[in-house]
């Protein structure tokens, strides 16, 4: 594996063990910021990587969440879905095709006087609704 690949020095800066399905699942969150599924992520790289299985997906992830390389997105609750984007954002999720959108919003703004005194974990902003692609289909 070549130590100049950018992919394999992401993994190495992280103290992650670079191996070929782990370069290939952060190589594929990184150009496809589409907030996939296990399934989606097996479904795209099985073919380039015949001998990928589901748990392998589920254990790279378990390990780049444990990095901070990706979090979880739970914009639904049957759904769970992966996010390379680590800075805050919002989240747009288009009831008619299923696409989320990332959006820019300062979540470090959203304070509430009834939650003084609690201890905030995560914070997160989702919108769900039509995205304009499908507005125009309905249009049409």
């Amino acid at each position: 594996m070549l130590r100049n690949n950018p992919f394999v020095q992401e993994l190495l800066k992280r103290n992650i063990t670079p191996s070929h399905q782990r370069v290939m699942i952060l190589r594929y969150l990184i150009e496809n910021r589409c907030h996939p599924t296990v399934e989606q992520i097996f479904s795209a790289l099985r073919s380039s990587i015949p001998t990928l299985s589901k748990a392998t997906v589920y254990n790279t992830l378990n390990i780049f969440l444990e990095a901070h390389l990706v979090r979880i997105l739970s914009v639904e609750e049957n759904e769970t879905r992966y996010d390379i984007v680590m800075e805050n954002h919002g989240h747009f999720k288009c009831s008619s095709c299923g696409s989320i959108y990332n959006f820019a919003v300062n979540i470090d703004q959203f304070v509430s006087e009834e939650l003084r005194g609690f201890q905030i974990a995560e914070k997160n902003v989702y919108f769900h609704g039509v995205c304009p692609s499908c507005i125009a289909k309905i249009e049409k």
